[in-house]
């Protein structure tokens, strides 16, 4: 308890199934700290507490997950639903509980027989349900344990998306244009699979896949709901520093996942799970058992994304008297159909049909053309399931436990680090990862028996490091492939830009004093690289000194800070003037000089069809002076044109934060007309940064932050008390909880709060106690 605070509040609850009385201790922050006789009682009391703080946003991504949206939220879902049901994983249930571990089935149901504890609470004492369940006039359903591994299209996957991107500019434009959109990396020629024809890829192909991976807009979408950002909008960074670096002898790792940052509640859940035996605490999705960023006590891990290729899409040939039969070798092979029921609230339920080759599902036919595409994805294999992979590795006890472990993990891909109090440190990527044995999964394939599968690599075949001789290992999604790795080895060819691991490597082989605040810091850093780079040139070709705003940028630092009126300047000149004149001009040598405008204004940057922020880049740096000088004398005073109307006249009163902020809504604001506007969202704040910097803050064209990261870790390894974390707008899901929005304003300032781990430690600054006992015989 902090001094000067009035004692914790109490409540008492009879939990079925414990073996032993339990406890949670949630601190000022939020922290759920849940002590418990057995490590099956610790998942009991964590799918209790889930319910108790997030019960309608676990509620709504089962339903989402499941395709059950339309029963409470009307047939507008159908189409929804129907997309979720066909991305279900619908394979063996034994095979797919053991390719976790041995006991995640025991787990996930002692998690779920808790979250149903709760559940049949709220049947008994309805004042205990949520206000979007009392709003609108549902009640929240039973889980299976089951549910907890069929759901996959929660996840992060790649890459069938850039397949379709890839196709469609070569489908529309001259293959030199592909080398504007993204680049390959490692790069190769780009060669179109023998029978593929790129015409053949309609816009829509992926609306289905589109609707089962991505998440409802209730109502009028807001500007983010509407806005695409200046990056990919999901990854992260993680670091991992030797005791040579840090001030006090002991490893440091460190973890800022990025996913959407306007959403209220967050994605992430910060929870502390202590048993004999078993004592873990970090962050990790409230709707599954375990941790998966944080550490227990012996050992510290973090993730990113390794951008494994995981997806490809299979266009078929129909057979003209039956579109549900597809060519396959020398015949044709009859589509499996399973036909299912849709609830519907306030109208009668839905027939849809469902179809799958033996590839995955069927998201679309062309009847016309005779053709039918198809979605082969690694996630929907046996141990898929995202980040249920972690209920094995967060139990580890060493290096080579935790090794061994990741070589179950599935999905999404990622990179772990990894830390323990011997000193050791390590990096080690894990997720199923197809052999492509004659071809290399840029584009669509036919789907007759040309283009399979071979399996899958061994973990050991996949990248790591354990000790470097540099005393640090970092990764931010870059392509960071080792000079050795085997080219016939294909991992992908669609990474993030290098930007955010530059300057990691930049400020970490610097570091010899790092402490917990120093890399919390760090995961704020608005450094733009680009803007660096891009400066440093202009700075050479002599462009007029009387060019309106040079001399803004000419003296900026390249910072992104929130009160920086460069910061402001550069942004709006490189996103909205430079990058579009650089693209006309590259168009110019692909298409020529009349359609270079209408193509580049069909074809824009957000759709990520020509949007490679890289390619821009290394334009500027190869462009002749006066070529340079000229580009950026006919944009730059646009730039400030633009800003000025933005931020008005006043230049002095410019800054980066006016434009570019966060603000995070309810999903469901606009169906909750009884409530308070102010308890369904938080913001807007100022934030600096960009996509392109660590302290990542990807935005759209409205420049409301859409990605980044809401939940940071630094654990100090040994001194597990001295770790930080933060977990934005708030550790609660409950509408009026005050930890719903508490911890918005400290995350967009940079700060972070102490991550409790002694018992003693927690007790002094509990807010609240909740002793729960089992049922009596």
């Amino acid at each position: 308890m902090a001094d000067g605070q009035a004692g914790p509040s109490r409540a008492s609850y009879v939990l079925p199934g414990l073996t032993g009385p339990a406890e949670i201790i949630v601190d000022r922050w939020g922290v759920p700290h849940m002590y418990a006789a057995s490590t099956y009682d610790a998942f009991r009391v964590q799918g209790f507490n889930a319910a108790r703080d997030r019960l309608w946003q676990i509620d709504f991504w089962r339903r989402r997950g499941l395709g059950r949206l339309a029963e409470v939220f009307g047939a507008e879902h159908v189409e929804r639903d129907r997309a979720a049901r066909l991305f279900l994983y619908r394979g063996d249930m034994r095979g797919e509980w053991l390719a976790y571990g041995s006991d995640t089935k025991r787990a996930s149901t002692a998690f779920v027989e808790g979250v149903n504890a709760y559940v049949a609470l709220t049947r008994e004492d309805p004042g205990l349900l949520p206000e979007e369940f009392r709003a609108l006039d549902y009640e929240p359903a039973f889980w299976d344990p089951e549910d907890v591994a069929r759901i996959r299209s929660h996840g992060l996957f790649y890459n069938v998306r850039d397949e379709v991107a890839r196709a469609r500019t070569l489908r529309d434009l001259p293959a030199e244009a592909e080398e504007l959109r993204r680049r390959r990396e490692p790069w190769r020629p780009l060669e179109v699979p023998e029978g593929l024809d790129v015409g053949a890829i309609p816009d829509d192909v992926l609306k289905v896949y589109d609707l089962a991976t991505s998440a409802p807009v209730f109502g009028p979408p807001s500007p983010v709901d509407d806005a695409q950002g200046d990056v990919l909008p999901e990854g992260s960074n993680n670091w991992v520093l030797a005791g040579s670096r840090t001030r006090s002898g002991r490893p440091l790792l460190a973890n800022d996942p990025h996913r959407a940052a306007a959403a209220l509640p967050g994605l992430r859940y910060i929870a502390h799970l202590s048993a004999p035996g078993f004592d873990v605490i970090g962050g990790g999705e409230p709707a599954l058992p375990g941790i998966s960023i944080g550490h227990n006590g012996r050992i510290a891990f973090g993730l990113t994304i390794f951008a494994i290729d995981q997806e490809d899409l299979y266009v078929y040939e129909t057979a003209p008297d039956d579109p549900q039969r597809y060519r396959y070798g020398d015949g044709w092979e009859a589509m499996r159909r399973v036909e299912e029921t849709i609830a519907v609230r306030d109208g009668d339920a839905v027939t849809v049909e469902l179809l799958f080759t033996r590839h995955g599902p069927v998201i679309h036919h062309d009847h016309e053309r005779g053709l039918a595409y198809a979605v082969r994805a690694a996630w929907l294999e046996p141990g898929m399931a995202p980040y249920l992979g972690s209920m094995d590795y967060m139990r580890a006890e060493n290096w080579d436990e935790f090794a061994a472990a990741m070589n179950r993990w599935g999905a999404p891909p990622e990179n772990q680090v990894y830390a323990d109090p011997s000193g050791t440190i390590a990096w080690q990527t894990g997720g199923l990862t197809p052999v492509r044995p004659n071809w290399d999964g840029t584009l669509p394939v036919p789907g007759d028996g040309r283009y399979e599968w071979a399996g899958f690599y061994d973990a050991d075949q996949l990248p790591g490091a354990v000790d470097p001789e540099q005393g640090f290992l970092a990764t931010a999604n870059e392509c960071n492939l080792p000079d050795d790795h085997p080219a016939d080895r294909h991992i992908t060819y669609d990474w993030y830009a290098p930007y955010r691991r530059h300057r990691l490597d930049e400020v970490l082989a610097a570091t010899t004093d790092a402490t917990p605040e120093s890399m919390v810091a760090l995961q704020s850093d608005f450094l733009s690289i680009p803007a660096r780079r891009i400066l440093a040139r202009v700075a050479k070709a002599s462009v007029p000194g009387d060019v309106d705003g040079l001399d803004l940028l000419t003296e900026w630092d390249g910072v992104l800070a929130p009160d920086s009126g460069a910061a402001a300047l550069f942004e709006v000149w490189f996103r909205r003037h430079l990058r579009p004149a650089l693209l006309r001009r590259a168009l110019e040598g692909v298409v020529g000089t009349d359609d270079a405008v209408a193509v580049a204004t069909r074809i824009s940057p957000a759709e990520d069809l020509l949007a490679d922020a890289r390619v821009d880049i290394e334009q500027v740096e190869g462009m002749p002076d006066a070529d340079l000088a000229e580009i950026v004398a006919a944009t730059l005073p646009a730039a400030v044109g633009e800003v000025e109307e933005l931020l008005g006249a006043d230049r002095a009163a410019w800054a980066w934060g006016s434009l570019h902020v966060a603000h995070a809504h309810h999903p469901l604001r606009h169906l909750l007309a009884g409530v308070p506007a102010d308890q369904l969202s938080a913001g807007p704040a100022p934030r600096g940064g960009s996509g392109d910097t660590v302290g990542n803050t990807a935005y759209g064209p409205n420049f409301v932050q859409s990605a980044g990261a809401t939940f940071r870790l630094v654990v100090d390894v040994g001194a597990w008390d001295s770790s930080l974390a933060m977990n934005a707008p708030g550790q609660s899901g409950r509408i009026g909880d005050p930890h719903l929005t508490d911890l918005f304003d400290p995350w967009s300032r940079g700060e972070a709060f102490p991550l409790l781990y002694t018992r003693s430690r927690i007790e002094a600054e509990a807010d609240t106690v909740i002793e729960l006992t089992p049922e009596k015989s």
